[in-house]
C-alpha cells in the first residue's frame, strides 16, 4: 500500500491518504461565521501537520451557505505547501467558473469536488434540482473545468437515505462508471447521514473493485449512529485506501438546508488515526500534534468536540 500522491523523499510513508475536512465539511454545519483568518490559520496547521488532501472550501451560494461567503479571500490568503492539494467544492458550472477565475488569478484550489445525489430526493432537497439535471450540469462542469482541476466526483446519501431509505446499490456503481466515462476517476462515496453498515459498505467497495478497477474510491463516512469508524475498518480492508474524516468529528448538512437529527458529524480524524496507528496501519500523521490541533478547533468553536481520543487521552504503549 502506498501514498499516490507521495514523492520521494519529500512525503511522510503512509499507507492510507487522509482528507482533512474541518474546514469545509464541518463548518459547514456551524451557524456562526469563522472568520477568514482564523480559516486560514486553521487550514495552514492542517497542511503542515502532513495531510496530503485538506478541504479548504467550497464555491457555494453564499445566501444559502454564509460560511463559505469568503472562498476566494481563503484561497488566496493560504501559504502553499509541496506536496498539499486544497479542495473545494462546486455543485455547479457556476461554481467552477468562480474556481477558474481564481486559478487565473494565481490562487485557485489544486482538486475541485462535484456533487451528485444517490437519490432523488435528496437532490432535489441538497442541490435544488433533479439528479437528472445535477448530471448534465456535471457534465458541463467537467468541460468547463478543462483539466485544469484534479477533479473528484462525490455521491452523497451512497449508503442510504434519510429521505427514501434505501439506495440501489447498482443505480451508485452506475452514478460511479458514469463519472468514470467522464474522466473523473476519483469518486468519493458518501455515507452523508450515518445510515452504512460494515456489511453494505463490504459489499460496495467489493462490487466496485471489480466493476471499475480504474476508480479510486474515496471513503467518507459519517458517524451519526455511532457506526463510522468500524465502516471506516470494513472499507480499509475492502481495500479503500483514501479516506475523508474532521478534527473534532465536526460537521454534517448545511446550517440552512436541514435533512439530519442528532449528531450528523464526520468521522472525527483523531479517533480514525490513533486507531489505524494502533493497527499498524501508517498515516504519515503524528497524534499529538493532531491532539493539539483538535484543541484548537474546540477553541474557535467555543465548545467540546466529538474526539474520544481527545477526551480520554492516548493509550499507553502495550495497554490492552
Amino acid at each position: 500500500m502506498t501514498d499516490d500522491t507521495a514523492t520521494a523523499g519529500a512525503a511522510p510513508a503512509r499507507d492510507v491518504v487522509l482528507c482533512e475536512c474541518f474546514a469545509r465539511d464541518g463548518l459547514q454545519h456551524e451557524p456562526r461565521f469563522v472568520d477568514t483568518a482564523t480559516k486560514v490559520r486553521l487550514i495552514a496547521r492542517f497542511a503542515a501537520l502532513g495531510f496530503a488532501r485538506v478541504e479548504a472550501t467550497s464555491y457555494s451560494n453564499p445566501e444559502v451557505v454564509p460560511q463559505f461567503a469568503d472562498a476566494s479571500d481563503v484561497l488566496r490568503a493560504l501559504p502553499r505547501r509541496a506536496g498539499v492539494m486544497f479542495k473545494a467544492t462546486c455543485a455547479n458550472v457556476r461554481a467552477v467558473r468562480r474556481a477558474l477565475a481564481d486559478l487565473d488569478a494565481g490562487f485557485g484550489a489544486d482538486e475541485i469536488s462535484l456533487l451528485a445525489s444517490a437519490s432523488e430526493s435528496h437532490s432535489q432537497r441538497n442541490l435544488r434540482r433533479s439528479r437528472a439535471d445535477q448530471w448534465r450540469h456535471i457534465e458541463e462542469m467537467v468541460e468547463s473545468a478543462r483539466g485544469r482541476f484534479r477533479l473528484v466526483g462525490t455521491l452523497s446519501v451512497a449508503f442510504g437515505c434519510p429521505f427514501e431509505g434505501r439506495v440501489d446499490m447498482r443505480s451508485v456503481l452506475a452514478d460511479v462508471e458514469r463519472y468514470a466515462r467522464l474522466g473523473v476517476k476519483r469518486v468519493t462515496l458518501g455515507d452523508t447521514t450515518g445510515m452504512a453498515t460494515p456489511p453494505s459498505v463490504r459489499a460496495l467497495y467489493v462490487e466496485l473493485r471489480a466493476l471499475s478497477p480504474d476508480v479510486m474510491p474515496i471513503a467518507h463516512f459519517h458517524d451519526t449512529r455511532g457506526t463510522g469508524l468500524a465502516n471506516c475498518v470494513a472499507a480499509l480492508e475492502a481495500g479503500a485506501r483514501h479516506f475523508d474524516s474532521a478534527i473534532g468529528g465536526v460537521g454534517g448538512h448545511p446550517a440552512r438546508v436541514q435533512y439530519g437529527s442528532g449528531h450528523t458529524g464526520n468521522v472525527c480524524t483523531e479517533d480514525w488515526v490513533a486507531l489505524l496507528e494502533a493497527m499498524g496501519v501508517r498515516t504519515g500523521l503524528r497524534l499529538e500534534p493532531l491532539l493539539d490541533a483538535g484543541r484548537d478547533c474546540e477553541a474557535v468553536l467555543g465548545r467540546p468536540l466529538h474526539s474520544r481520543v481527545l477526551a480520554a487521552g492516548l493509550a499507553a504503549a502495550g495497554e490492552a
